[in-house]
């Protein structure tokens, strides 16, 4: 399909389809620094404080609005904004982080020698793959205790 197109307008779709590219990168690249520097200073003993001062103004300025329902409707917009927001700067945060940690981990069992390969990429399994999996564990962990039993030294035997 794209031999059939003259060359001027293959050159044009793949320069668009760069920009596109290029943007899309460029957002991506833009939040992940923002959430970034957003979750260390959002996540500092400072940013606490200072939304306690909030609470505390806030909680100050109640005798003179009477307690009244705007009163209460600004405290309860605002930490409804702030909260809605927080979840995507947590997520995205998470997900880099645990992204990372696959990764070391997935780097780690590959430099072991005698380390399973096969748990490589155990997030990308079924729910009932995890769950045969771990069951193996509960036997491994089982036989390593009847062992450290027997042995009757209390330190355990080596599990290989």
């Amino acid at each position: 399909m794209l031999s059939d197109m003259p060359n001027a307008a293959r050159t044009q779709k793949a320069k668009r389809n760069e920009q596109e590219r290029d943007f899309f990168c460029g957002v991506r690249d833009a939040f992940r620094s923002f959430a970034q520097r957003s979750s260390s200073v959002l996540g500092s003993a400072w940013a606490f404080c200072g939304a306690v001062l909030i609470i505390l103004l806030w909680l100050v300025t109640g005798p003179t609005f009477h307690f009244s329902d705007t009163w209460q409707l600004i405290i309860n917009t605002a930490t409804t904004v702030v909260t809605f927001l927080m979840v995507f700067l947590i997520q995205n945060t998470q997900n880099r982080d645990a992204k990372a940690m696959h990764l070391k981990l997935d780097e780690l069992i590959r430099a072991v020698e005698g380390a399973r390969n096969q748990l490589v990429d155990l997030e990308s399994l079924s729910d009932e793959e995890l769950k045969k999996l771990e069951e193996q564990f509960q036997r491994l962990r089982k036989q390593a205790e009847k062992t450290r039993t027997r042995s009757g030294n209390g330190h355990g035997a080596k599990l290989r």
